[in-house]
């Protein structure tokens, strides 16, 4: 016959050590030696660290230190800077230049100089199916210290194109064919978000005065449909490829719909800045910016050489005004 086991006793001293062994642990998990499980917790510290991360995105931009004719017309990567709202500030905002310290972020000795005011802008053309021709600018008259900073190419090959743009308030405008547009929509879409002007260049880059007009015809409409599609406004301006048209361009441009044909008064050539007229810079002067593969220096990067451009507009004392608030 076996034994029957006895019942467990829960006498005053087993008691008195569960209590003590309680009390030992609950001040340890209170002081948060043990982590905290609940998940409310968990979820808010998440959140937090998603913001924190967004309004501080590591920087991985390196900026290094580094033609035309045409007549006048009018009265004429680095992310956010810390604590910085994620919307950039209207580009011709009378504060100027960016962020308290992006400028040196991006390589430059001094915040940009806030542009002059803009003055009333022109009434818009007669729109497509017009036959006034528009007129062909390489500058903008003014008196005030102002230049106007346009890209053609290359401009959709540096991803920290648009973090400079928004950190300095940069006022660029972009001319693209369709071949840079279709494939680089977001990132123009991000440009266009910043207050960049996107602008036709034609479909296909072709010299214009080579073709019938027809063709040309072509060429630039298409670009204004395709542009107005992807972006949701048709382009306003339209610079011809390698600068270079004839009175059927202007014919064919009028009836797209184009307010201006835009040239340019000074352009980069590798590392260096050429004039069309004279060494300097002069009041209302187009830059034309042209960074492809063959036009920088081995290594360069879009921003790097961006900025060295910028530095040497403001060693002449010269601010960058958005070209479509005076065209």
């Amino acid at each position: 016959m076996r034994a029957r086991r006895a019942p467990a006793r829960t006498g005053p001293r087993r008691l008195l050590t569960a209590a003590l062994a309680a009390g030992v642990l609950a001040p340890a998990l209170l002081t948060g030696c043990a982590p905290s499980v609940d998940p409310i917790e968990r979820l808010s510290r998440k959140a937090a660290e998603k913001v924190s991360h967004s309004r501080h995105p590591a920087s991985t931009a390196t900026p290094a230190a580094g033609v035309g004719r045409g007549s006048s017309w009018g009265a004429l990567g680095a992310g956010a800077a810390a604590g910085e709202p994620a919307h950039a500030a209207p580009l011709h905002s009378p504060r100027g230049g960016g962020t308290p310290d992006a400028y040196r972020r991006w390589g430059l000795s001094a915040p940009l100089a806030p542009a002059p005011r803009p003055p009333a802008r022109h009434a818009a053309g007669a729109g497509p199916g017009s036959y006034t021709l528009p007129p062909v600018v390489d500058h903008v008259r003014t008196t005030d210290r102002v230049v106007f900073l346009t890209f053609d190419d290359g401009v959709d090959r540096d991803p920290h194109f648009a973090d400079m743009v928004r950190d300095l308030r940069l006022p660029v405008s972009v001319f693209v064919t369709d071949g840079v547009a279709g494939p680089g929509r977001d990132h123009f879409g991000t440009l266009r978000a910043l207050g960049t002007g996107v602008q036709n260049q034609t479909l296909n880059h072709h010299s214009l005065p080579s073709l019938p007009y027809a063709e040309q015809h072509a060429e630039i409409c298409g670009q204004q449909d395709r542009l107005k599609n992807r972006f949701g406004t048709r382009p306003r301006l339209f610079r011809p490829p390698f600068g270079e048209y004839d009175q059927d361009t202007l014919r064919a441009a009028a009836t797209c719909g184009v307010d201006a044909v835009v040239l340019w008064r000074a352009s980069t050539r590798g590392e260096d800045l050429s004039y069309v007229d004279g060494d300097r810079l002069r009041p209302g002067d187009i830059v034309r910016a042209r960074f492809s593969d063959r036009a920088g220096p081995r290594g360069a990067t879009l921003t790097g050489m961006t900025a060295r451009l910028i530095r040497r507009i403001q060693a002449q004392g010269f601010a960058v005004g958005r070209l479509e608030n005076y065209l």
